[in-house]
């Protein structure tokens, strides 16, 4: 899915312009890229995590030459995603959930 094909499906749901689409999309990336800088993390139940992590100083290679070449240390960005999600990916592995009430917990 494209970002276009996205704010066309964000836009479907609602009475809402495709500017009004395009701002929602945008708003949500330029957050979560804002926070990423900020070397905060962003968190969304249900689906997954953003964040960054620290890659370390390393040697590497030219493919066309093979001469070493220093890449320096950086963050990148890394998303994991929550069990739901790889549940609803991968709905073969999904074990059935059975909900605890809270009050009245299983007996141990």
């Amino acid at each position: 899915m494209t970002k276009a094909e996205l704010v066309d499906h964000v836009t479907s749901l609602g009475d809402l312009t495709r500017r009004d689409g395009e701002v929602i999309v945008d708003t949500l990336f330029d957050s979560v890229i804002a926070a990423l800088k900020a070397d905060d993390k962003v968190e969304v139940r249900g689906f997954g995590s953003f964040r960054t992590r620290q890659r370390k100083p390393r040697t590497g290679r030219n493919p066309k030459t093979g001469a070493s070449v220093s890449v320096p240390a950086k963050r990148v960005p890394y998303f994991k995603p929550s069990k739901e999600l790889r549940d609803l990916v991968n709905p073969s592995e999904a074990k059935p959930h059975t909900p605890i009430d809270p009050h009245h917990p299983p007996a141990m």
